[in-house]
């Protein structure tokens, strides 16, 4: 047989066995992903308003898991807090699956930040990561840089001189910054807001000369010209946009982002942790879940068990500990 022929055939043969379980996922009849759980309506809070990013991924998330058991997926939102509320919700609830927590690093930070009075890290488990984000590091163009390497060089001499605005203290984006001058020996000053709708408004006007965002967000200034990309916080390129350079490759090792997990109260049996971690890995990574991520910048969450999820969570509240206690950073107005 021709050669190329059997390269096809073998191609083929490698393409469907990395699609059969997504369609046999698609196509499954509904029931228990293990041991019978879910065997009744699970309960999704939200930490945010509806119509986020959070809230809609959770929806997209919740809506397929409810398809593939059988069993309704309800989602809370409970907002307010600053995500408090939604964590005080999970941690009084019963460590049996039914009640899940889909939230971002915010649950990290409260508990860094001294926002909660019990330690998160004793308090909840975190089951599966649904997606992952990269932030951007947008800079107004009136400033004439165009590189990480090159604004360091202009932040040095000009020491306190450029603003930087955060969606509120203690935010990522805030301690994202924290942890840039503290690689760099830079000093910039810090203009927090209650989101980052008011600090794309004092960028236009001036006021602000830089900001850490999520694609989605800062996608339509970027496009515009308002703004100017000059550094992705990720390990490689953002594939929405391939062009911006990674900061990594000046400030060495650093990374920002904003990835969504589905926390439960620690205590849930590893069992149920495990079945939900297989199926929603499962769903996340299905076609039309790949594109409803892709249109927000996002991608699906890495297949990472229970167990070194819980790791990466401690080591990250560790991370931000430190800096807080290396950097002095002020929690509080």
């Amino acid at each position: 047989m021709n050669t190329s022929i059997i390269r096809g055939l073998l191609s083929a043969a490698v393409a469907l066995q990395v699609a059969l379980p997504l369609q046999v996922l698609a196509q499954a009849k509904p029931g228990p992903l293990a041991n019978n759980f879910p065997n009744r309506p699970i309960r999704m809070l939200v930490s945010s308003a509806a119509g986020g990013s959070n809230d809609i991924t959770a929806r997209a998330v919740g809506a397929k898991l409810g398809e593939r058991t059988g069993q309704a997926v309800l989602v809370d939102n409970r907002a307010g807090g600053n995500g408090v509320i939604a964590m005080e919700t999970l941690k009084s609830s019963a460590p049996d699956g039914y009640t899940l927590l889909h939230s971002g690093n915010l649950v990290i930070l409260n508990g860094v930040t001294k926002k909660v009075d019990y330690d998160v890290r004793q308090a909840f488990d975190v089951a599966v990561q649904t997606t992952t984000q990269s932030y951007l590091l947008a800079i107004v163009p009136s400033l004439n840089i165009n590189t990480v390497k090159e604004l360091i060089t202009y932040a040095k001499a000009h020491p306190g001189e450029l603003n930087y605005g955060s969606s509120g203290i203690g935010g990522v984006n805030h301690l994202g910054f924290e942890q840039f001058q503290l690689a760099t020996g830079t000093k910039l000053t810090h203009i927090p807001y209650k989101g980052n709708g008011q600090a794309f408004t004092d960028l236009m006007s001036g006021r602000l000369q830089m900001i850490f965002s999520l694609g989605a967000s800062v996608s339509p200034f970027i496009h515009s010209g308002k703004l100017k990309a000059i550094g992705a916080a990720s390990t490689t390129p953002i594939a929405a946009f391939p062009d911006v350079p990674v900061i990594a490759d000046t400030v060495p090792g650093f990374e920002l982002g904003n990835s969504y997990y589905l926390y439960v109260p620690a205590g849930t049996p590893a069992p149920i942790q495990t079945a939900l971690n297989q199926g929603i890995n499962q769903i996340v990574n299905l076609p039309d879940m790949k594109e409803k991520f892709a249109a927000d910048g996002a991608e699906p969450g890495p297949k990472t068990s229970p167990a070194d999820l819980k790791k990466a969570f401690v080591k990250e509240y560790d991370m931000w500990d430190n800096l807080i206690k290396k950097t002095g950073i002020k929690l509080s107005d």
